[in-house]
């Protein structure tokens, strides 16, 4: 069993193809034949010989090869296509995760009556234990690393990690990540296979690619299909989306499993599905390994992630933008807004201008921003493209940390995620209304959970009115429990509910 080439592939068939004539014996097809009455039949086996040649042909270039490189057809002894030993290579280094967790489960209406309570000596919610499993994969074989899920993993007192060939291990959770749905375990690293990383960047729809994991918790599967599309986001996860989407089947129970390349190696992390009942319909996602890597190595070092932030309010360029601002491109993320003593202030980006490209990276929109930056350590330096009246700029900005959040106590538990500033002169509302301005929230934290979005405006915190940030803060404080917030969005005011 081999890889070969596609070349090799034509050229070691390039004979029984020029031989071939169908419906016709050898020798009839190589001989010449002066009887003209057979020209139609003839003219329609040569039809069909080239039409079958061109799909086979078709076939083998739907995953077009690398500069440099060679598609990796795989072939047994007998010269059929397989992928056998790829995935001999690949399983041993996908697991199995079951976890165990206890909730509070509410107990039967009739139980509530004071009497029965006290008779029965039950409480008001009973502690149950529930079980769940997904899939991991082992990314370092030496240190024992296994990376999954974050929602695989949530809320677990016990995580156990089961190997392909049945052992058992006991995981220890190093850190996790709800933004990116990435968590990292370590197990005992003794006789572990480790699947390497690949470059999800040098991916490109069509490409081959096998899905590994544990579906409905009946036993390692494989599944294969092709990418289906890059760069996916807008799927309402409240989370840094930049997803692989593929049509290999991905199931309940595959969360946090392999999807690899035809070449062996780990180019996505198994995630969500869209589909009714929550089956397979086709459509599966998965973390690309740029953004796994990324996660991975700041929860090493720190056990957990640490954004930065940039210090703008960004939104896509659409056509009506682009016609009535005179944008010379449709790509990018146009600046709303600059917060006042940023990092992207000192860099010198200012309300208008359209970034690009930051760090060789291009920039699709303003969720491809807002996922490149969110990926990148505090205090590292990056380079910003931008475009400004028709011209290009390059930037050199450092990430900072996020700044303006309520500080301290129970105000920092419930709002924490969120940028809160005072309203200042730069913003197009100032004079009009006095509030609190969110510059930014970030995705599935406590703020943004409780329904706050970049862009709002808080007026008042339990019907007190507020124009500054210590103001708000001092009045949240004072708040034990509940407390509603009335916040402006766009035209429109709602309340918003903080527990």
């Amino acid at each position: 069993m081999q890889f070969t080439s596609f070349s090799q592939v034509v050229q070691s068939r390039r004979t029984s193809f020029t031989d071939y004539s169908p419906g016709l014996p050898h020798s009839a097809a190589t001989a010449p034949c002066p009887d003209r009455s057979n020209d139609s039949k003839r003219r329609v086996d040569r039809l069909t010989y080239f039409a079958f040649t061109g799909l086979l042909i078709a076939i083998m270039l739907i995953a077009p090869p690398r500069a440099g490189a060679a598609i990796p057809f795989e072939f047994d002894d007998e010269g059929v296509p397989t992928l056998s030993r790829l995935i001999e290579r690949v399983t041993p280094a996908v697991v199995n995760i079951s976890v165990t967790s206890r909730v509070n489960v509410r107990l039967n209406p009739l139980f509530r009556d004071p009497f029965f309570r006290r008779f029965f000596n039950m409480p008001e919610q009973a502690p149950q234990q529930q079980a769940s499993v997904g899939s991991g994969v082992i990314v370092d074989a030496k240190k024992g690393y296994v990376i999954t899920n974050h929602h695989v993993i949530d809320n677990a007192d016990e995580i156990r990690v089961t190997l392909k060939d049945r052992r058992v291990f006991e995981a220890e959770l190093i850190g996790s990540d709800p933004g990116t749905d990435i968590a990292l375990l370590k197990i005992n690293n003794e006789d572990l296979v480790g699947l390497p990383f690949g470059d999800s960047d040098a991916l490109a729809v069509g490409d081959f690619v096998v899905a590994v994991g544990n579906p409905f918790g009946i036993g390692q599967t494989v599944t294969s299909g092709i990418v289906s599309a890059l760069g996916r986001s807008g799927l309402k996860i409240d989370g840094y989306e930049d997803f692989i989407q593929t049509d290999a089947s991905i199931n309940p129970g595959n969360s946090g499993g392999a999807l690899v390349s035809l070449s062996g190696e780990l180019i996505g992390i198994n995630t969500a599905i869209i589909g009714p009942g929550g089956g397979n319909v086709g459509i599966g996602f998965a973390v690309p390994s740029k953004m796994a890597i990324a996660v991975m190595d700041q929860l090493v070092e720190h056990g957990e992630v640490r954004r930065g932030r940039l210090g703008v309010v960004i939104q896509d360029v659409t056509p009506d933008l682009v016609q009535a601002l005179g944008i010379d491109t449709a790509k990018g993320a146009l600046v709303s807004q600059v917060v006042p003593d940023s990092s992207a202030e000192q860099a010198g980006i200012k309300v208008g201008d359209v970034i690009v490209r930051v760090d060789g990276k291009d920039i699709e929109d303003s969720a491809d921003l807002r996922n490149t930056i969110g990926l990148v350590p505090i205090d590292q330096e990056i380079e910003i493209r931008l475009l400004r009246d028709g011209e290009e700029n390059t930037l050199m900005a450092t990430v900072g940390a996020p700044t303006d959040r309520p500080s301290r106590g129970e105000t920092a538990k419930r709002l924490s995620g969120a940028v809160f500033q005072d309203l200042g002169p730069d913003h197009p509302r100032y004079g009009e209304i006095e509030g609190v301005l969110i510059a930014d929230v970030e995705p599935n934290s406590p703020a943004w959970r409780t329904g706050l979005r970049p862009g709002d405006i808080v007026l008042s915190v339990n019907r007190e009115r507020v124009s500054t940030v210590k103001e708000m803060v001092g009045v949240l404080n004072r708040t034990e429990q509940t407390a509603a917030l009335r916040v402006a969005r766009g035209d429109s005011a709602l309340f918003i509910v903080v527990r």
